[in-house]
This record gives structure tokens, sequence and C-alpha cells, in this order.
């Protein structure tokens, strides 16, 4: 499963059906990526899209599948985590998990400019 994949089965699990729009906005992702993620994971049974309130939105939510596959990654990706994470005092690691977020938008930051 590819990292961008992961992150839409994510989105969903954890914040609950949600648009096309949601996906797009947290990620700042356009639109055209995530419908073909979107697609690839209703393709193999991870997600459904039902109609919403407007017609011309609808609302994707988690399967019974996709919820197995969510937990069966989920518990590899701790398991990586914590590997990483060995040995450094839990301090550290807090300051870490504060630090990403900036050096994230650093990054993106530093992405516009290039452009």
């Amino acid at each position: 499963m590819s990292y961008s994949l992961w992150q839409v089965i994510f989105y969903v699990r954890n914040f609950g059906p949600c648009t096309l729009v949601e996906i797009c906005k947290y990620y700042e992702v356009e639109r055209p990526n995530v419908t073909r993620m979107v697609h690839r994971l209703e393709e193999q049974g991870i997600v459904e899209q039902i109609p919403g309130k407007d017609r011309r939105e609808k609302v994707i939510h988690m399967t019974e599948k996709g919820e197995g596959i969510y937990l069966a990654c989920r518990t590899e990706i701790t398991s990586l985590e914590r590997q990483a994470m060995k040995g450094i005092p839990e301090a550290q690691q807090k300051i870490l998990f504060e630090l990403l977020p900036q050096i994230r938008e650093n990054l993106n930051d530093q992405g516009e400019e290039i452009h």
C-alpha cells in the first residue's frame, strides 16, 4: 500500500465519513489526486462513496474490509514507530514530535519558493 493511499484510509478512519474536499484541504492536495486514490480504494473494497446532502457531493466512508486493513496497517506502523524510537527518552521524543510539524512547514515553504 502506498503512503498516499494510507493517508486517505487514515483520514476516513480517524475523522469519520467525509468528502473529497475535506481530504484535499487536510492534506493540501489537489482534488484529482484524491479522486484517483479514493477510486483505487473503492476498487479494493476499502472505502465506499455514498450520496451526500448535495447530489454533486459524495461521502466517503470505511467498509468493514477497510477497517480490517486499517487495523493491520496500524499495528505494523506502531511496531515500526516503537522500533524507531527505541532508546530515545520520552522527553526527547516529545520534542521531536513538536518539531516535526515545523520541519514539514519549512519544507512546504521551500517547495513554494522553487515554483
